[in-house]
């Protein structure tokens, strides 16, 4: 179970980092509201991404990307949808998902897969 954690961590620090060099700002990470939480919240030029992190240590539970499913995309949603009471105003808004898969020694990383519009608000 910590070593799921662990990972876990790493792979959102992993995506932050991979975002921040593709020109992403990061606005907030681990954000959580009584309706859920989201890994990463940033901005694309003028486009709010909420961003979700799926890391994985092997193959035995699926691909990261897989792992997403409609009870997790609801709370995903509905905490984006609490988050953007707070921000007022209108801004575009984007679902991503960054499916991350760590090598046998977390090091070096097999493959991180950025999916754009994972789905809609």
């Amino acid at each position: 179970m910590i070593k799921t954690l662990v990972a876990g961590k790493y792979g959102e620090w992993l995506a932050a980092r991979y975002l921040k060099k593709g020109g992403y700002v990061i606005l907030r990470r681990c954000y959580r509201n009584p309706l859920g939480e989201i890994d990463i919240i940033a901005m694309d030029g003028g486009q709010l991404v909420f961003v979700e992190v799926k890391t994985r240590t092997s193959g035995e539970f699926g691909e990261p990307c897989e792992a997403i499913d409609y009870k997790k995309k609801r709370k995903i949603i509905n905490a984006a949808r609490l988050y953007l009471k707070g921000c007022g105003g209108n801004v575009a808004v984007r679902f991503d998902l960054i499916g991350i898969r760590l090598g046998a020694t977390w090091r070096p990383v097999d493959k991180i897969e950025h999916i754009k519009d994972i789905f809609e608000l």
